[in-house]
């Protein structure tokens, strides 16, 4: 699933490429791809696109001259492919991965796909980006400069749960995947397990940092990179996520994996767990 880095990178692809210009078709391809009604998709047709916005996880290409957001979330399987010319016969509604089109004035526009059978993507287009349930319920951006160690710190206070599930709970920070929070408690050489409650205010420091410089970074890498080629730069600048049986690039330990019933999480023992593998989620007494 694209997270913080990756739609950021994509809303800097999108704000260079789509700011100016007049969309003058927008083809929904899915049943299930638009989740609003009102205003019609026809209503953003003659508008200009002003500015290209992030809420998380979410993408907002705002046409404020017909006071319009139209407002993205990839899923966990979706994506936006940019192209520079399409066919003249629009695509029949239904066939392939194509859920929705948008076409721009000069020719150009993008697409979104979704692969697989569990479809998720969703597109909302409204008058105010607060009107969308998933960005009003939205906590703090991890990348805003007003999310500070205290902050942090007052988020966490509190919680009950183990820090894997918290940095995932985008009712809590906006944008922090799976994928990403395996690399910031790597970064941090914390246990996914480990209770927030347990958490001593040099290890709140600690996450704190661990969380900026881990996305900072990321994003660094996927600066400039073309939208269709963001997903192999994510995978290339992971250090353990997906890594399960792979060296730790710190220590040289295996990367060990816990799996779920719907994911998986991995880690280094070494690095995080005072060298113990960790046993099943349900089971495991491994809260360090």
């Amino acid at each position: 699933m694209p997270e913080v880095p990756e739609v950021e990178a994509l809303r800097e692809f999108l704000d260079a490429h789509l700011v100016g210009k007049e969309i003058v078709r927008v083809l929904p391809l899915t049943v299930n791809v638009l989740k609003t009604y009102d205003p019609p998709l026809s209503a953003l047709e003659g508008s200009t696109v002003t500015s290209v916005g992030r809420f998380g996880k979410y993408l907002d290409i705002v046409a404020a001259d017909a006071g319009l957001h139209l407002a993205v979330h990839l899923a966990r399987a979706g994506w936006l492919r940019w192209k520079d010319t399409f066919p003249p016969t629009p695509p029949r509604p239904g066939k392939g991965p194509l859920a929705l089109r948008v076409v721009l004035a000069e020719g150009d526009g993008f697409d979104l796909t979704e692969a697989g059978t569990t479809k998720r993507l969703a597109v909302h287009l409204v008058r105010d980006p607060q009107d969308v349930p998933g960005i009003a319920r939205l906590g703090p951006d991890p990348l805003d400069p007003a999310f500070d160690r205290d902050a942090l710190a007052r988020l966490l206070a509190g919680e009950r749960r183990q820090i894997k599930g918290a940095l995932r709970d985008q009712r809590l920070i906006a944008g922090i995947g799976n994928a990403y929070s395996d690399e910031i408690l790597h970064a941090a050489k914390m246990s996914p397990f480990k209770p927030v409650k347990n958490f001593t205010e040099d290890e709140i420091t600690l996450l704190h940092d661990a969380m900026r410089s881990t996305l900072t970074e990321a994003i660094e890498r996927s600066r400039g990179v073309a939208a269709g080629r963001l997903k192999a730069e994510k995978k290339s600048g992971l250090r353990v996520h997906g890594r399960k049986g792979e060296p730790c690039p710190v220590c040289g330990d295996t990367i060990r994996e816990v799996s779920f019933s719907d994911s998986a999480l991995q880690y280094c023992p070494t690095c995080q767990t005072g060298g113990k593998p960790l046993a099943d989620r349900r089971l495991s007494r491994l809260l360090k």
